[in-house]
């Protein structure tokens, strides 16, 4: 039951990486996209482990309690790779094969330790994901330009310029200011280095590769990647489902996550079955 020893929220930490821990049964591991941190995935993890399940929310590296990756002089991340971290803590934490959750960023990450990675993964759950910034060069250098900003402006002015966009139109206030102050805390060490994964990485070419059994979740309202992108996916990842959380948009995971929750919940029953 909620609020028993097995459900309250712990924190554990391997090689830097720290991550908010509850409940206990099969073991998730929830990523958070670029403008959050483990808090971003909270509310969904907290319905996850009351249901049964072991859920791991990481501070990537260099967000939340995490260390900072290495970056070279002027700020710019040097090829650090978030999926063979991920792979790494997987292994470490002796969660293999894990249910593997990722949103936006965190998704794609997600899409390539699942694709290099098929004995560490359950099944693979993206929520308004994409392929990566490396699809066209404009993504690509609109990606990069985002370091800039950040260095220039400073976490809450730019998470005042773009928090907006994340939510749907009918979003909660508290949850809206939620995601603003989850992306106001982010840290340039952090950001970069998810900055250059995105402007580097093309998932398109590894979607067959997935073999894990795959749910792709949107929210209908999300104006950053988009349903056709999340259908794209769909489309591409053998066997995959496709899902739209109404009335949220691209950070559905924190506008509805009882609903996010529920169709989670009713794919992996159908892996049990």
């Amino acid at each position: 039951m909620a609020g028993s020893p097995d459900h309250a929220t712990r924190w554990v930490s391997t090689r830097g990486i720290a991550l908010e821990v509850r409940g206990a049964g099969d073991p998730v591991l929830l990523l958070h996209g670029i403008g959050g941190s483990a808090a971003a995935c909270g509310a969904l993890a907290e319905v996850l482990s009351t249901r049964g399940y072991r859920t791991y929310c990481w501070d990537a590296p260099g967000y939340g309690r995490s260390a900072d990756p290495t970056v070279s002089a002027n700020g710019a991340a040097e090829n650090y790779d978030h999926a063979v971290v991920v792979a790494d803590l997987i292994t470490k934490l002796g969660a293999e094969p894990v249910h593997l959750v990722g949103t936006s960023w965190g998704g794609v990450i997600a899409t390539v330790v699942a694709a290099a990675n098929p004995t560490l993964v359950r099944s693979l759950v993206l929520a308004d994901s994409t392929r990566g910034s490396a699809v066209n060069e404009e993504r690509v250098r609109a990606m990069r330009e985002r370091i800039g900003e950040l260095r220039e402006l400073g976490g809450p002015a730019f998470a005042a310029a773009r928090a907006k966009r994340l939510v749907s139109a009918s979003c909660e206030v508290e949850v809206a200011r939620a995601v603003e102050s989850e992306m106001a805390r982010v840290r340039l060490p952090g950001y970069s280095a998810a900055a250059e994964f995105m402007a580097r990485t093309d998932t398109g070419g590894r979607l067959a590769a997935v073999s894990a059994p795959t749910l792709v979740l949107v929210g209908a309202e999300d104006v950053i990647t988009g349903v056709d992108e999340s259908r794209l996916l769909a489309d591409a990842i053998p066997g995959a489902s496709f899902g739209l959380i109404l009335g949220a948009g691209h950070a559905a995971v924190q506008e509805k996550p009882v609903e996010t929750a529920a169709h989670i919940l009713r794919f992996w029953k159908t892996l049990d079955e």
